[in-house]
């Protein structure tokens, strides 16, 4: 399968053959308090320029809105069955109940795959089964248990109503530390690499099952952080489904970055397929330097 791979130009992340099967995305957005007008293009064309997924959009857009920013965008709730994998960029009023048992029943059943980045992990505090996908969010320290690595690189799990609640660090260029090299998203990848600059979210809470930590930064108290080693890439293992989850990409700038934008089309890849074929660009970041898609 390698072999029909392409690496990415400068600008870009890796592209697949033509002839390679599409994986079927559908993004849902419509409500969240980023800006998900600037990041869903951005999200969608990294993700069909890259040859191995067809894209949807479906809008679930609050009463008098102005209309989604997809002119092409599908009706909500979509139909799952037409998607092998859904990314959120949403946070904002509930699913409908039938929408929210059709998501939670599909992940569940391996039928379709779940993304999740930054504010979407803000949303639906009182959907169980959504926490239990998500595995940890923007919840306070009585939700549930939160999750950090020490100095030693071990897991250290802080109880309910111990230490913080979610939070964030100001905008900044982060360094991403790979913990688990043999996975197939972060498999390839930099031990370390630079983030463009974000918001580094930390103190995530919830239910933590099933969660493999694959990659942390550090949090730095110097820039409103923890002094901790938060999780910055994860998955979660949902019955027969798989979940991914990274709570960057607060922005179309920390958006854009390379190492993001290949980090969420391996993870929506194995989400839905449990495989990752596309390869690491050649413009994925180092140690040192950020590197991101032009505008």
């Amino acid at each position: 399968m390698r072999g029909l791979l392409l690496l990415a130009c400068a600008s870009s992340v890796a592209i697949a053959a033509d002839d390679t099967p599409k994986v079927r995305v559908c993004i849902i957005d419509g409500q969240n308090n980023h800006a998900w007008r600037a990041t869903t293009p951005i999200l969608r064309s990294a993700l069909e320029k890259s040859g191995r997924f067809s894209v949807a959009v479906s809008s679930h857009l609050k009463a008098g809105d102005k209309g989604p920013a997809s002119k092409d965008a599908i009706a909500f709730p979509p139909d799952l069955s037409r998607f092998d994998v859904v990314v959120s960029n949403y946070n904002g009023q509930p699913w409908p109940k039938e929408f929210q048992t059709a998501l939670a029943d599909g992940v569940r059943g391996g039928k379709v795959g779940l993304v999740v980045f930054h504010a979407a992990n803000n949303a639906f505090t009182g959907w169980p089964e959504f926490n239990d996908m998500i595995g940890m969010g923007w919840r306070g320290n009585k939700f549930g248990e939160r999750l950090y690595l020490d100095a030693d690189a071990k897991p250290v799990r802080q109880p309910k109503g111990e230490g913080p609640g979610a939070g964030e660090t100001t905008m900044h260029p982060f360094k991403v530390v790979v913990r688990d090299a043999a996975h197939p998203v972060t498999k390839g990848m930099p031990r370390e690499w630079m983030h463009a600059a974000d918001q580094l979210v930390h103190g995530l809470r919830g239910p933590i099952k099933n969660v493999t930590v694959l990659a942390t930064a550090y949090s730095d108290k110097a820039k409103r952080g923890t002094g901790e080693h938060e999780a910055m890439v994860w998955t979660v293992a949902y019955g027969e489904g798989r979940v991914f989850h990274t709570p960057m990409g607060h922005d179309a700038g920390s958006v854009r970055c390379v190492g993001f934008q290949t980090a969420l089309l391996r993870g929506a890849e194995w989400a839905a397929t449990g495989k990752v074929t596309l390869p690491i660009p050649e413009a994925f970041p180092p140690a040192d330097k950020t590197s991101s898609v032009k505008p």
